[in-house]
C-alpha cells in the first residue's frame, strides 16, 4: 500500500506540483489549503506523513503543529519561506521532524520525505540489541516501537523514541550533545544546543508524566546526558 502524505499549504500551484512529483514516486498525496481542514482529515484518514507550511491563513503552521502533536506523532516536515534560525528552532521545539526552507528543489524534498520514512520505519534498528528494553516499570519494545510505563503507553515522536532507545541501550554511559545529535539526526553536529535541549526536555516531561517520582534521563553537567533511573 502506498504511503499517504498530507500537504497543508495554501499555495495551489505548489500543492499541484507536489501531488504530481510525489505521486510519481509512488506516494498517495492529499492537500488541504489551511490547518483547520487538516485536523478532521488526519483523524478520519490513515496518514503517514504531513508536509506543513508555516505561512497559512487564519492559523499559522506552528499552531497547526501544536494541535497535531496533541493527538498524533506523525512525522512532520515543515516548509517556510522564512530562513532565519529562530523559526527553524521554534518548529523543531514544537515537534517538527524536519524543516525545509522555500524555495527548495523537488529532489531535496523527496529525499527528505524518504529519509523521514526510513527513520520512522526502523527508529531502533541500529541501536537495539534485544526486542525489549526494561528498567523498572519502563519498557521499550523495539520490535513494535512501543514505550510503556506500567500500564500507560507513552506516545513519542520518532526523534524522541530514537533518543530514548539510544540512551536506554547504553545505560549509565554519558553522551555529549554532539554524539546525541549525530545519532538522532544522522547528520554532522551543527552546534544547535537549543534543538537538542528541547528534544530532551520534551522526552523527559513525557516520561515523568507517567513515572511518578522517577527520572530516567540525567544531566551530567559540563559533559552531556545519560540514561539512569533515579527516584526523586
Amino acid at each position: 500500500m502506498s504511503k499517504r502524505i498530507l500537504v497543508v499549504d495554501d499555495d495551489v500551484e505548489l500543492c499541484n506540483l507536489l501531488t504530481q512529483c510525489l505521486g510519481g514516486e509512488g506516494f498517495a498525496v492529499s492537500c488541504c489549503g489551511d490547518g483547520r481542514q487538516a485536523f478532521p482529515f488526519l483523524k478520519a484518514t490513515p496518514t503517514d506523513l504531513v508536509i506543513l507550511d508555516v505561512m497559512l491563513p487564519e492559523m499559522d503552521g506552528f499552531e497547526v503543529l501544536r494541535q497535531i502533536r496533541a493527538f498524533s506523532n506523525l512525522p512532520v516536515l515543515m516548509l517556510s519561506a522564512k530562513g532565519d534560525e529562530m523559526n527553524k528552532v521554534l518548529g523543531l521545539k514544537i515537534g517538527a521532524d524536519d524543516y525545509l526552507t522555500k524555495p527548495f528543489g523537488i529532489s531535496e524534498l523527496i529525499a527528505r520525505v524518504e529519509n523521514l520514512f526510513r527513520r520512522c520505519a526502523s527508529p531502533g534498528q541500529t541501536m537495539a540489541k534485544s526486542a525489549l528494553l526494561t528498567d523498572g516499570e519502563l519498557q521499550i519494545d523495539t520490535e513494535k516501537c512501543r514505550v510503556t510505563i506500567g500500564d500507560a503507553v507513552v506516545s513519542l515522536t520518532s526523534k524522541e523514541y530514537k533518543l530514548l532507545c539510544f540512551l536506554a541501550e547504553n545505560p549509565q554511559r554519558v553522551f555529549t550533545k554532539k554524539q546525541i545529535y549525530n545519532q538522532v539526526w544522522e547528520a554532522d553536529f551543527m552546534y544547535d544546543d537549543n534543538t537538542i535541549m528541547a528534544l530532551i526536555s520534551r522526552l523527559r516531561k513525557k516520561l515523568e508524566r507517567e513515572a511518578d517520582g522517577v527520572t530516567y534521563i540525567q544531566t551530567v553537567w559540563g559533559i552531556g546526558y545519560r540514561f539512569s533511573r533515579e527516584v526523586k
